[in-house]
């Protein structure tokens, strides 16, 4: 941002005091604040009323030493704590209500909330993983210990698009500064988002075509819709907050995570590029819906969770086995453009495959 993204002014607040108010303004029993970077000057602008604040020394070593600070400081009677982003002001409290709600009523021991099917923050931890918390170094978040719980991870749905925005540069800033949860605002915001963003081909039409589904908003995810549309395929985007003037390349816009809603096919390929996100759920939605091609954009140790937590929701290995992760042939590629060439290679590998194999299948 090119200085303290808390202080950036919010309405009539500021980014953190507006995060801050909608926690106090919710069921929880005790807020720390965890500071770092500019803390002297956040101290002197920002409510700190009935707050509990804790400077993190070693915060340029990444967001694992500011979770460690915070969970450090909590007594021993707390049962569980949210992890309330402070880039992340348009959470109702409500929705922190929600959460806890569906923690109090469950065994969880991580809630993560869903809206419209994409998961979001703040998540819940329960006193259980809070050591697995205090191991944690560098720049890693929550996320790392996912792994290890994915039989205590609970869902809890909200019908809060503020738990999937943030501001992590000043392009966000700059467009959400005027929006406010609840208002006719989001409403409108909300409804340009959706699928009536673009006329497409008739049904007929589409029935005849070949998909390409892509998952996120990730640079991969924008330079395979812009390669995906050059070799004349049906490119459609699924991302909770994208428009179709932010990639006009794009003929479809979802901003569900519900594969239902999508118009008909002939073929589908779909590429989850959604950095983690929405990683479960996009490949849970391709195995429903059998997809022709299923992959997933991460790493190995990210992937070997994602098909681990689907299976433990009872997925089969034979059906597992058919995710291509992590995505694309193996052509040494570096750039999200190579990624994007790389991925679509294999897809027209595979499409050639199929159809070499109904051939050699005719009488």
């Amino acid at each position: 941002m090119g200085e303290a993204k808390q202080l950036l002014p919010l309405g009539g607040n500021t980014v953190l005091g507006q995060v801050l108010e909608n926690v106090r303004h919710s069921t929880v029993d005790k807020i720390v604040l965890v500071l770092g970077h500019a803390a002297e000057a956040i101290k002197q602008h920002v409510n700190l009323q009935g707050l509990q604040v804790v400077t993190n020394d070693a915060h340029q070593q990444g967001m694992g030493t500011s979770l460690r600070a915070g969970i450090s400081v909590l007594p021993p009677e707390v049962e569980a704590a949210l992890i309330v982003l402070a880039d992340q002001p348009f959470v109702r409290p409500a929705t922190l209500n929600a959460i806890i709600g569906r923690y109090r009523n469950s065994n969880a021991q991580i809630v993560i909330p869903i809206y419209k099917g994409f998961r979001g923050n703040p998540v819940l931890l329960d006193r259980c993983v809070f050591s697995e918390i205090m191991a944690l170094g560098g720049d890693i978040g929550c996320r790392a210990i996912f792994g290890g719980h994915l039989e205590g991870i609970v869902k809890a749905p909200v019908k809060d698009i503020g738990i999937l925005l943030d501001l992590d540069s000043k392009d966000d800033f700059e467009k959400l500064q005027h929006f406010s949860p609840g208002t006719v605002h989001e409403k409108t915001r909300i409804a340009s988002n959706d699928l009536q963003g673009r006329e497409i081909s008739s049904a007929e039409d589409l029935s005849r075509g070949e998909q390409l589904i892509i998952v996120g908003r990730e640079p991969v995810a924008i330079a395979l819709a812009r390669l995906g549309k050059s070799l004349h395929l049906t490119v459609i985007v699924v991302d909770p907050w994208m428009t179709i003037s932010d990639l006009p390349e794009a003929d479809w816009l979802l901003n569900a995570l519900d594969f239902s809603q999508l118009p008909p096919a002939s073929t589908r390929y779909v590429v989850v590029a959604s950095r983690g996100q929405f990683d479960e759920e996009a490949v849970e939605q391709a195995l429903q819906f059998d997809c022709t091609y299923i992959a997933l954009v991460a790493n190995k140790k990210r992937a070997r969770e994602v098909l681990r937590s689907l299976e433990l929701r009872g997925e089969s290995p034979e059906r597992l086995a058919r995710v291509r992760a992590p995505a694309g042939l193996d052509i040494g590629a570096e750039t999200a453009e190579e990624i994007a060439l790389s991925i679509m290679a294999e897809i027209f590998s595979e499409k050639r495959n199929r159809s070499a194999n109904k051939l050699s299948t005719r009488p």
